[in-house]
């Protein structure tokens, strides 16, 4: 019997170690979250981060501002669970406005000092309270010469029934209303009603030659599912290395330039290791690794200096003042952004004329 009990004493004092030792791994387990976009930042990033810092990362991924945006107020601060988002610059005075964010220490962040100062103190957030740059691009028009030999060179050339079937056009809301108002000499930062459904309307002409709405062109373009659409330049260097058919194109009426950020949650569970994150991220090497692994650009000029001759001088990633002229950088619209996702709405519920 006392050979029983001790056995069991020894059984129940195992378990409770194992239950204490659970609880205080949980309680100091060494990682940072980040929510970001998919294809961003290379696992061999992560890895090394690891590596090199103890600090475990914990990675999941969305395909646009919209559903990174809509789940961030859906789970509310703390319930979120998430360190680090990645958004684009006129979604962070919304996640400000939400109050989903937090002011950086900017003293934290060393490497910031690489950065490029026309990238910093933006209207969008001055003083970069809440904001640091990771990387950059716009949008321009992808088209495969094997199948199409006109010149195409605005974006009105979106609009010939010739590509019924093989058009693609971004599903990104901001994007695809931003160009069909640039097409009509409006702003694609516009809060008037009257320009967006001037914008619903050339768009609604398109939509039944539209094979796809989508931002992930890689797969449609090297499948040769379609011959024609938008893309950011990135994605589009990408295709262009497998298959040199395909070409970028620089629209004379001007694109939408976009900047993407690390921003910091309120309620973040690690923000200690997020810090240590972000600034590992602005190191140049490291910032070298993911231009080179997706193909857009970066603010980070120590990063530039790495990078090879033919990259930096390829004008599909470091496009020339008259490739960007008219261009517009996209701003925050306030509450007009409900006026968009109405209008998004209406275009996918529309008729076919």
């Amino acid at each position: 019997m006392k050979k029983l009990l001790c056995l069991l004493l020894v059984v129940a004092l195992c378990s409770v170690g194992v239950y204490l030792h659970g609880r205080i791994a949980k309680l100091f387990k060494n990682e940072v979250v980040v929510y970001n976009w998919s294809d961003y930042i290379p696992q061999e990033v992560l890895n090394d981060f690891t590596k090199e810092t103890g600090i475990n990362v914990i990675y999941s991924t969305y395909e646009s501002n919209e559903s990174m945006f809509s789940k961030l107020q859906l789970l509310g601060n703390g319930g979120h669970g998430y360190d680090i988002v990645v958004p684009s610059t006129y979604y962070i005075s919304m996640l400000r406005e939400k109050d989903l964010i937090q002011e950086l220490q900017l003293s934290t962040i060393s490497n910031i000092k690489y950065i490029d100062k026309r990238f910093l103190d933006q209207d969008y957030d001055k003083g970069n309270r809440y904001s640091v740059p990771y990387m950059w691009g716009a949008l321009g028009i992808l088209v495969n010469t094997d199948y199409i030999d006109e010149e195409i060179s605005s974006w009105a050339d979106l609009d010939n029934p010739k590509y019924a079937g093989k058009l693609l056009l971004s599903d990104d809301v901001r994007d695809l209303f931003g160009v069909a108002l640039k097409i009509q000499g409006l702003s694609p930062n516009t809060m008037e009603e009257e320009d967006l459904r001037q914008a619903q309307i050339w768009l609604a002409k398109l939509k039944p030659r539209t094979r796809v709405f989508t931002t992930q062109v890689k797969q449609p373009f090297s499948g040769d599912e379609v011959h024609i659409g938008m893309a950011w330049n990135g994605d589009a260097l990408v295709i262009m290395e497998e298959k040199p058919e395909i070409k970028f194109v620089w629209p004379k009426e001007g694109t939408l330039i976009w900047v993407d950020n690390f921003v910091l949650l309120k309620g973040a569970p690690n923000p200690d290791n997020a810090y240590t994150f972000i600034n590992y991220m602005l190191r140049p090497d490291v910032a070298a690794k993911c231009v080179q692994e997706y193909m857009y650009s970066t603010p980070n000029t120590e990063a530039l200096a790495l990078l090879p001759e033919e990259l930096t001088g390829n004008r599909v990633f470091m496009p020339t003042e008259a490739d960007l002229a008219g261009s517009d950088a996209v701003l925050d619209v306030g509450a007009a952004m409900r006026l968009y996702s109405d209008y998004w709405e209406k275009l996918l519920h529309s008729s076919t004329p």
